[in-house]
Protein backbone atom coordinates (compact mmCIF):
# COMPACT_ATOMS: atom_id res chain seq x y z
CA UNK A 1 0.00 0.00 0.00
CA UNK A 2 1.33 3.06 -0.91
CA UNK A 3 1.99 6.02 1.80
CA UNK A 4 -0.73 8.38 1.99
CA UNK A 5 0.16 12.29 -0.12
CA UNK A 6 1.59 14.58 1.73
CA UNK A 7 -1.27 17.37 2.32
CA UNK A 8 -0.38 21.07 1.38
CA UNK A 9 -1.30 24.30 3.42
CA UNK A 10 -0.86 27.48 3.37
CA UNK A 11 -0.02 29.68 6.63
CA UNK A 12 -0.58 33.63 6.48
CA UNK A 13 1.82 35.99 9.15
CA UNK A 14 4.30 32.83 9.48
CA UNK A 15 7.03 34.89 10.11
CA UNK A 16 6.30 34.83 13.71
CA UNK A 17 3.73 34.31 16.73
CA UNK A 18 0.63 32.30 16.23
CA UNK A 19 1.89 31.70 12.54
CA UNK A 20 5.14 30.28 13.17
CA UNK A 21 3.69 28.26 15.88
CA UNK A 22 1.07 26.58 13.70
CA UNK A 23 3.14 26.12 10.59
CA UNK A 24 5.80 24.35 12.88
CA UNK A 25 3.01 21.86 14.26
CA UNK A 26 1.24 21.59 10.59
CA UNK A 27 5.30 20.36 9.21
CA UNK A 28 5.32 18.15 12.46
CA UNK A 29 2.65 16.31 11.82
CA UNK A 30 3.95 15.86 7.64
CA UNK A 31 2.27 18.68 6.03
CA UNK A 32 3.81 20.53 3.40
CA UNK A 33 3.22 24.19 4.29
CA UNK A 34 3.71 27.43 2.42
CA UNK A 35 4.75 30.20 4.63
CA UNK A 36 3.72 33.72 3.65
CA UNK A 37 4.76 37.34 5.51
CA UNK A 38 5.77 40.45 4.51
CA UNK A 39 9.60 39.66 5.24
CA UNK A 40 12.03 37.19 4.05
CA UNK A 41 13.91 36.76 6.74
CA UNK A 42 11.48 35.71 9.27
CA UNK A 43 10.01 33.07 6.81
CA UNK A 44 12.99 31.34 6.63
CA UNK A 45 13.72 31.18 10.05
CA UNK A 46 10.41 29.58 10.54
CA UNK A 47 11.41 27.05 7.83
CA UNK A 48 14.80 26.51 9.55
CA UNK A 49 12.71 25.87 12.65
CA UNK A 50 10.90 23.40 11.07
CA UNK A 51 13.97 21.03 10.68
CA UNK A 52 15.78 19.62 7.68
CA UNK A 53 13.25 16.66 6.72
CA UNK A 54 10.60 19.41 6.13
CA UNK A 55 8.77 20.24 3.71
CA UNK A 56 8.65 24.30 4.35
CA UNK A 57 8.04 27.01 1.45
CA UNK A 58 8.64 30.48 2.13
CA UNK A 59 6.63 32.97 0.36
CA UNK A 60 7.02 36.63 0.30
CA UNK A 61 3.53 38.25 0.02
CA UNK A 62 1.75 41.22 1.47
CA UNK A 63 -1.81 39.93 2.40
CA UNK A 64 -3.29 43.26 1.35
CA UNK A 65 -2.16 43.23 -2.04
CA UNK A 66 -4.37 41.45 -4.71
CA UNK A 67 -0.84 40.63 -6.57
CA UNK A 68 1.16 39.51 -3.76
CA UNK A 69 -1.78 37.34 -3.03
CA UNK A 70 -2.12 35.75 -6.65
CA UNK A 71 1.57 35.09 -6.69
CA UNK A 72 1.62 32.93 -3.53
CA UNK A 73 -1.09 31.03 -4.50
CA UNK A 74 0.26 30.80 -7.95
CA UNK A 75 3.62 29.16 -6.35
CA UNK A 76 1.54 26.82 -4.32
CA UNK A 77 -0.22 25.19 -7.26
CA UNK A 78 3.30 25.03 -8.97
CA UNK A 79 4.77 23.21 -6.14
CA UNK A 80 2.11 20.94 -5.02
CA UNK A 81 -0.59 21.06 -7.38
CA UNK A 82 -3.38 21.53 -4.53
CA UNK A 83 -4.21 23.03 -1.45
CA UNK A 84 -6.01 21.41 1.38
CA UNK A 85 -5.84 24.24 4.40
CA UNK A 86 -5.36 27.86 4.18
CA UNK A 87 -4.63 29.04 7.89
CA UNK A 88 -5.78 32.93 7.28
CA UNK A 89 -4.00 34.37 10.63
CA UNK A 90 -1.98 37.89 9.20
CA UNK A 91 -3.04 40.62 10.88
CA UNK A 92 -2.12 43.77 12.98
CA UNK A 93 -3.69 45.61 15.75
CA UNK A 94 -3.47 49.14 14.55
CA UNK A 95 -2.15 51.97 16.48
CA UNK A 96 -2.66 50.94 20.07
CA UNK A 97 -3.88 52.93 22.69
CA UNK A 98 -5.30 55.68 20.53
CA UNK A 99 -8.95 56.84 21.31
CA UNK A 100 -11.20 56.47 18.99
CA UNK A 101 -11.78 60.29 17.69
CA UNK A 102 -7.82 60.41 17.03
CA UNK A 103 -7.70 57.53 14.91
CA UNK A 104 -6.59 58.74 11.33
CA UNK A 105 -8.44 57.29 8.33
CA UNK A 106 -4.91 55.81 7.07
CA UNK A 107 -4.48 53.57 10.37
CA UNK A 108 -8.22 52.88 10.12
CA UNK A 109 -7.27 51.45 6.29
CA UNK A 110 -4.40 49.55 7.11
CA UNK A 111 -6.19 47.41 9.56
CA UNK A 112 -8.89 46.88 7.32
CA UNK A 113 -6.96 46.54 4.15
CA UNK A 114 -4.80 43.68 6.19
CA UNK A 115 -7.15 42.04 8.53
CA UNK A 116 -10.41 41.83 6.96
CA UNK A 117 -9.48 42.66 2.80
CA UNK A 118 -6.43 40.13 3.08
CA UNK A 119 -8.52 37.24 4.97
CA UNK A 120 -10.87 37.48 2.15
CA UNK A 121 -8.20 37.89 -1.01
CA UNK A 122 -6.35 34.49 0.47
CA UNK A 123 -9.60 32.88 1.19
CA UNK A 124 -10.75 33.69 -2.59
CA UNK A 125 -7.44 32.04 -3.99
CA UNK A 126 -7.66 28.81 -1.15
CA UNK A 127 -11.32 28.09 -2.34
CA UNK A 128 -10.46 28.71 -6.41
CA UNK A 129 -7.56 26.32 -5.95
CA UNK A 130 -10.00 23.99 -4.05
CA UNK A 131 -13.33 24.44 -6.07
CA UNK A 132 -11.00 23.55 -8.85
CA UNK A 133 -8.74 20.77 -8.33
CA UNK A 134 -9.38 17.17 -8.18
CA UNK A 135 -9.71 15.34 -5.30
CA UNK A 136 -11.94 18.53 -4.82
CA UNK A 137 -12.40 20.68 -1.55
CA UNK A 138 -9.92 21.65 1.44
CA UNK A 139 -10.06 23.56 4.72
CA UNK A 140 -9.98 27.59 5.41
CA UNK A 141 -9.14 28.31 9.34
CA UNK A 142 -9.60 31.75 10.19
CA UNK A 143 -7.81 33.81 13.03
CA UNK A 144 -10.42 35.25 14.71
CA UNK A 145 -9.70 36.53 18.23
CA UNK A 146 -11.45 37.25 21.32
CA UNK A 147 -12.15 40.58 20.19
CA UNK A 148 -14.79 38.32 17.35
CA UNK A 149 -17.24 38.62 20.84
CA UNK A 150 -15.55 41.55 22.78
CA UNK A 151 -13.73 44.79 22.67
CA UNK A 152 -11.41 46.14 24.92
CA UNK A 153 -10.83 50.28 25.29
CA UNK A 154 -9.29 51.69 22.59
CA UNK A 155 -9.21 48.33 19.65
CA UNK A 156 -12.41 49.76 17.47
CA UNK A 157 -10.43 49.07 13.94
CA UNK A 158 -9.58 45.39 15.46
CA UNK A 159 -12.40 44.69 16.88
CA UNK A 160 -14.82 45.55 13.94
CA UNK A 161 -12.37 43.57 11.75
CA UNK A 162 -12.46 40.39 13.69
CA UNK A 163 -16.32 40.75 14.02
CA UNK A 164 -16.46 40.74 10.56
CA UNK A 165 -14.19 38.09 10.06
CA UNK A 166 -16.64 35.86 11.55
CA UNK A 167 -19.18 36.60 8.96
CA UNK A 168 -16.73 35.67 6.18
CA UNK A 169 -16.06 32.46 8.23
CA UNK A 170 -20.21 31.93 8.46
CA UNK A 171 -20.36 33.19 4.17
CA UNK A 172 -17.03 30.51 3.51
CA UNK A 173 -18.51 27.64 5.17
CA UNK A 174 -22.03 28.07 3.14
CA UNK A 175 -20.36 29.30 -0.24
CA UNK A 176 -18.53 26.23 0.57
CA UNK A 177 -20.57 23.50 0.39
CA UNK A 178 -21.49 21.67 -2.58
CA UNK A 179 -17.22 21.71 -3.33
CA UNK A 180 -16.79 20.09 0.20
CA UNK A 181 -14.98 23.18 0.81
CA UNK A 182 -15.12 23.68 5.05
CA UNK A 183 -14.37 26.60 6.87
CA UNK A 184 -14.07 27.52 10.84
CA UNK A 185 -12.34 30.09 12.85
CA UNK A 186 -10.21 29.99 15.57
CA UNK A 187 -11.14 32.89 18.25
CA UNK A 188 -7.90 33.07 20.68
CA UNK A 189 -7.55 35.00 23.81
CA UNK A 190 -4.20 36.42 25.25
CA UNK A 191 -1.62 33.89 23.21
CA UNK A 192 2.18 34.73 24.41
CA UNK A 193 3.44 36.37 20.75
CA UNK A 194 4.93 39.72 20.25
CA UNK A 195 1.33 41.59 20.19
CA UNK A 196 0.20 40.38 23.57
CA UNK A 197 4.13 41.56 25.54
CA UNK A 198 1.86 44.49 26.84
CA UNK A 199 -0.40 41.74 28.48
CA UNK A 200 2.20 41.34 31.48
CA UNK A 201 3.13 44.38 32.10
CA UNK A 202 -0.49 46.01 32.54
CA UNK A 203 -2.89 46.48 29.84
CA UNK A 204 -6.18 48.91 29.91
CA UNK A 205 -9.27 47.20 31.22
CA UNK A 206 -12.88 48.53 30.65
CA UNK A 207 -12.80 49.84 33.88
CA UNK A 208 -9.97 52.29 33.34
CA UNK A 209 -7.63 50.69 35.22
CA UNK A 210 -4.05 48.90 34.49
CA UNK A 211 -3.98 44.97 35.09
CA UNK A 212 -2.27 42.37 34.23
CA UNK A 213 -3.45 39.33 32.51
CA UNK A 214 -2.49 36.36 32.14
CA UNK A 215 -1.18 34.54 28.62
CA UNK A 216 -1.00 30.99 27.48
CA UNK A 217 1.74 29.64 25.13
CA UNK A 218 1.23 29.72 21.04
CA UNK A 219 2.00 26.01 20.96
CA UNK A 220 -1.29 25.38 22.67
CA UNK A 221 -3.40 27.55 19.73
CA UNK A 222 -1.36 25.48 17.11
CA UNK A 223 -2.66 21.73 18.69
CA UNK A 224 -5.88 23.46 18.45
CA UNK A 225 -5.35 24.46 14.78
CA UNK A 226 -4.42 21.15 13.62
CA UNK A 227 -6.49 19.19 15.48
CA UNK A 228 -9.29 21.51 13.46
CA UNK A 229 -7.07 20.71 10.24
CA UNK A 230 -6.79 17.17 10.61
CA UNK A 231 -10.77 16.37 10.44
CA UNK A 232 -12.45 14.81 8.06
CA UNK A 233 -14.07 17.19 5.79
CA UNK A 234 -17.31 15.79 6.35
CA UNK A 235 -16.79 16.95 10.16
CA UNK A 236 -16.17 20.88 11.12
CA UNK A 237 -15.29 23.03 14.23
CA UNK A 238 -17.13 25.81 13.11
CA UNK A 239 -15.77 27.84 16.22
CA UNK A 240 -13.47 27.17 18.74
CA UNK A 241 -12.34 29.58 21.39
CA UNK A 242 -8.79 28.82 23.19
CA UNK A 243 -7.85 31.16 25.65
CA UNK A 244 -5.69 31.87 28.64
CA UNK A 245 -8.07 30.03 31.16
CA UNK A 246 -7.73 32.97 33.96
CA UNK A 247 -8.11 35.76 31.37
CA UNK A 248 -10.70 38.68 32.14
CA UNK A 249 -13.24 37.33 29.60
CA UNK A 250 -15.71 35.28 31.34
CA UNK A 251 -17.86 37.33 34.26
CA UNK A 252 -17.27 40.18 35.18
CA UNK A 253 -13.86 40.83 34.65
Amino acid sequence: MSAPAKKIAVVTGAGSGIGRSVALALAGAGWSVAVAGRRTGPLEETAAAAGAGADVLPVRADVSDPQDVASLFGAVRERYGRLDLLFNNAGTFGPAGVPLEDISYEAWRQVVDVNLTGSFLCAQGAFRMMKEQDPQGGRIINNGSISAHVPRPNSVAYTATKHAMTGLTKSLSLDGRPYRIACGQIDIGNAATEMTERMQSGILQANGQLAVEPVMDAADVARTVLHMAELPLEANVQFATVMATAMPYIGRG
